[in-house]
C-alpha cells in the first residue's frame, strides 16, 4: 500500500507517542510492582484520557473537523464497549487469585497483544468492507445480535478449565500454582513451568479477541479512515488498564449501564444496515452515545438512592 508522505508521518507520530507512553508506564511509573490505589488509578485514567484527547487535537490539525468528530466518536464508542472487558478482568483475576500488585503487569502485556490483534482485526475489516460491499450488513447484524445478547445474558460462573485458552496453555506448558515470583514462567532444573499469571494473560488476550468481534465492526461503522479507526481504538484500550483499578470498585454501582451499551450497539448496527441508503452524520452518533451512557448512569444512581 503506497501511502502519501503525510500519512506516513502521522503513523510515525502515533507510534512514537504510544511507545513513549508505554515506556514511561512500565519502566518509570510502575517499575516496582505494587497495589494500585483508586486515587492512583484515577490519576492514570486521567493521564490516558488527556493523551487520547490531545491526539484528537493532532487529528484535527492534520485531517480536519470531520475526521476529528469521527475520531472522538470511535474513541468514546470503544471506551464504553471496553467496560465489559473490565468485568471479565475482575473474574479472571479473582479466579486465578492474582495478587493485586501483579495485575498491572498482566494487563500491560495484555494491551501489547491487543495492539497487534486490533491491527489485524481493523485492517481486515476495512479491507472486507472495501472489497465486499454487503459485508456491512453482516457487521450490522453482528452488532444487533450482540445488543440482544447483552440484554438477555445471565450471570454465569466462570470456569476457565473448560475454555480453549486453558486447554492450549496446559498442552504447551506444565503448570505451577505459585505466583510469589510475579513471573509468567518459572524454571526448576531443566523444566519450565507456566504460572497463573501466564494463564491470566492468556485469558485477557482471548477476551479482547472476543470483544473485538463486537467493537471493531462498531468503529468501522463510524469511520472508514484506517488512521482514525486504529488510533482511536488503541488510545481507548491504552486507558483500559488504569480504568480497571478504579472501575472494579465503581462500575458495580452502575447496574443499568448494560442497557445503555446494548442500545449503543443496536444503534451502530442499524447505522451499518442503512449506510448504503442513508448516511447518519458522525456528530449524531457522538451525541447519542454520550447521551445514552449518561442517562444509564444517572438512572443507576437515582434507582440506587430510591432503593436505599
Amino acid at each position: 500500500m503506497n501511502w502519501p508522505a503525510e500519512m506516513e508521518i502521522n503513523w510515525l507520530v502515533f507510534g512514537a507517542v504510544v511507545f513513549i507512553a508505554l515506556f514511561l508506564d512500565l519502566f518509570v511509573f510502575h517499575r516496582t510492582p505494587h497495589k494500585i490505589s483508586i486515587k492512583e488509578s484515577l490519576l492514570f485514567s486521567l493521564f490516558w484520557f488527556t493523551l487520547g484527547v490531545a491526539f484528537g487535537g493532532y487529528v484535527y490539525y492534520t485531517k480536519g473537523l470531520d475526521r476529528t468528530v469521527e475520531y472522538f466518536t470511535a474513541y468514546l464508542l470503544e471506551k464504553s464497549l471496553s467496560l465489559d472487558n473490565i468485568f471479565v478482568f475482575i473474574l479472571i483475576f479473582s479466579y486465578f487469585k492474582i495478587p493485586e500488585e501483579y495485575r498491572h503487569k498482566v494487563l500491560f502485556w495484555g494491551v501489547l497483544g491487543a495492539i497487534v490483534t486490533r491491527f489485524i482485526f481493523i485492517f481486515t475489516g476495512l479491507w472486507l468492507v472495501e472489497k465486499i460491499n454487503w459485508i456491512v450488513y453482516a457487521f450490522g447484524l453482528i452488532l444487533i445480535a450482540s445488543a440482544v445478547k447483552i440484554l438477555t445474558m445471565e450471570d454465569k460462573e466462570f470456569h476457565p478449565e473448560n475454555t480453549l485458552a486453558y486447554r492450549i496453555a496446559s498442552n504447551l506448558f506444565p503448570m505451577k500454582p505459585s505466583v510469589e515470583s510475579g513471573s509468567f514462567f518459572i524454571r526448576e532444573g531443566r523444566k519450565v513451568y507456566a504460572t497463573p499469571l501466564f494463564l491470566a494473560l492468556m485469558f485477557v488476550e482471548s477476551s479482547d479477541i472476543m470483544f473485538a468481534i463486537d467493537s471493531v465492526p462498531a468503529v468501522i461503522a463510524v469511520s472508514r479512515d484506517p488512521f482514525v479507526v486504529y488510533t482511536s481504538n488503541i488510545f481507548a484500550i491504552l486507558g483500559l488498564r488504569a480504568l480497571y483499578f478504579a472501575a472494579s470498585t465503581i462500575l458495580p454501582l452502575f447496574h443499568y449501564i448494560h442497557y445503555g451499551l446494548a442500545f449503543v450497539l443496536a444503534f451502530i448496527g442499524f447505522k451499518m444496515l442503512v449506510s448504503n441508503f442513508y448516511h447518519i452524520p458522525p456528530y449524531v452518533s457522538l451525541l447519542l452515545i454520550i447521551s445514552v451512557l449518561a442517562i444509564s448512569m444517572i438512572a443507576s444512581i437515582v434507582s440506587k438512592k430510591g432503593n436505599g
